[in-house]
């Protein structure tokens, strides 16, 4: 089976992304288009994870065709492993080093009592997994049934149950109820975890979206550029739908609103389309071997960048993290914006160095 190379850089191009807005070397000072939208509207950054899960859903599609398409050869055990594995990590990953500094400037420990339950590797556990079985179950015509459903009924859920204020949605709401206070995500000054278990389930779509993008490019019989066309037609008119949509139901990436769904998928399905005409159809195809390192090893260079900024500001000298210590000296000077964007660059460099020297040795870590 031909493996496409953009699907690959099209990941590393997500993971490099994903790397650089989440360690700009200073929170105070990062340039608009490296942070997420407050609330309503949306910024380059607000593509990244949606990326990411669009990009499990088109692993998917190679995946799933070696199983062949039937419901009584789906893998559960595989699929059930891998879920809790990916959940845990990212479980884990929250919780690390288990100790954490009070307000005294002491250290203490972590209580499980305090933990963040929901995060980024466990909303991709939770969409691959249900995306998957939703995949070997239903035929492509009842997966985009089942993903407009997911869709409107999330409209229907976040209107009937709330309003689209951070104060008073509903994922917010079903998050406290279930979970309390102290397991949720405060950084917006509130309890309220942008990857809630309500927000889950129109996220589901970004995967589904990302494996008919999939199945499309690996079995449609229409020429390179024929399927490059297609993809950017559909990609735009996605992206205008959500444009209007966003006048009834806002473009929230904190609330993964249906409109930002449809948004994003657009976006990627433009990307991908970009990707595949450079890389396969172009007479001197781009060389993006820089971005097929993360994406050979996607999984373990993300978590290697959140285990390695984790324990730079965990550990303190004269009361200072080693994050801190080594932006102010070595980056500082260059500005205030462009030094904490360097050293966001710097740091994703080490981590690209990690990958390479992974795939030098032809190691592939997968889960």
């Amino acid at each position: 089976m031909k493996r496409y190379k953009a699907l690959d850089i099209f990941r590393g191009m997500t993971i490099c992304l994903m790397i650089i807005v989440n360690t700009p070397g200073t929170w105070s000072t990062v340039f608009a288009p490296l942070q997420h939208a407050k609330w309503h509207g949306f910024t380059p950054t607000d593509l990244v994870f949606p990326s990411f899960l669009f990009a499990v859903g088109t692993a998917l599609a190679f995946v799933i065709r070696r199983y062949g398409k039937d419901s009584k050869k789906v893998p559960w055990k595989k699929l059930i492993w891998r879920t809790l594995l990916i959940f845990l990590l990212g479980y884990i990953m929250y919780w690390f080093p288990f100790m954490k500094w009070n307000n005294a400037g002491e250290l203490t420990t972590f209580p499980m009592s305090e933990t963040r339950i929901w995060g980024v590797l466990q909303r991709i556990a939770i969409c691959y997994f249900l995306a998957a079985v939703m995949i070997f179950y239903l035929s492509k015509r009842n997966l985009i049934y089942a993903a407009l459903g997911l869709l409107l009924g999330y409209w229907a859920t976040l209107w009937g149950f709330g309003d689209y204020t951070l104060e008073n949605n509903a994922v917010r709401k079903l998050d406290l109820f279930f979970f309390g206070e102290s397991h949720l995500y405060g950084g917006d000054g509130i309890p309220f975890d942008p990857e809630g278990l309500l927000s889950t389930f129109p996220a589901i779509v970004n995967v589904i979206g990302g494996y008919l993008a999939g199945i499309f490019i690996i079995e449609n019989k229409k020429t390179g550029f024929e399927k490059v066309a297609y993809l950017l037609m559909i990609g735009v008119a996605m992206a205008t739908f959500a444009y209007f949509w966003h006048y009834l139901f806002p473009i929230n990436k904190k609330l993964w609103t249906s409109s930002y769904v449809v948004l994003t998928i657009g976006l990627n399905l433009i990307i991908l389309g970009i990707l595949i005409f450079l890389t396969d159809l172009k007479e001197r195809p781009m060389n993006f071997n820089f971005f097929e390192v993360f994406g050979k090893n996607p999984l373990f260079i993300y978590l290697f960048s959140e285990y390695l900024a984790i324990t730079m500001l965990f550990v303190r000298i004269g009361g200072k993290s080693i994050f801190s210590i080594v932006y102010e000296k070595a980056f500082a000077w260059i500005g205030p914006y462009y030094g904490s964007f360097v050293f966001a660059i710097f740091f994703m460099l080490i981590c690209w160095a990690a990958g390479w020297w992974l795939d030098k040795k032809k190691i592939y870590i997968r889960i």
